[in-house]
């Protein structure tokens, strides 16, 4: 999958550096994947959800982190919205993100 873009992921880790290991670790196995649809998706990342308008939520490290995503499976590409605390996704409207 081509992931647009790394740079949510890298200042979020610069402000949460525990963050780093899980956040890389979802980065590399994303960008290494090859998905045409959802299904696909959840067999990798079984807590991953579909909330609409092309939009996904991953959660990351025991859902310590979420990940917003837009995916756009017939072109294999993943826009980071959002990446979060659990906390900070909870003040966020994903279906608009």
């Amino acid at each position: 999958m081509v992931i647009i873009t790394y740079t949510k992921i890298k200042q979020f880790i610069e402000s949460h550096a525990g963050s780093m290991d899980a956040l890389n670790n979802w980065f590399r196995l994303v960008e290494n994947a090859d998905w045409s649809n959802f299904h696909e998706a959840k067999e990798v990342f079984n807590s991953v959800d579909a909330i609409g308008n092309d939009r996904y939520v991953f959660n990351v490290r025991g859902n310590t982190y979420r990940i917003v995503t837009v995916i756009i499976f017939p072109v294999r590409t993943i826009f980071i919205r959002f990446v979060g605390t659990h906390a900070e996704y909870d003040k966020i409207d994903c279906s608009t993100i």
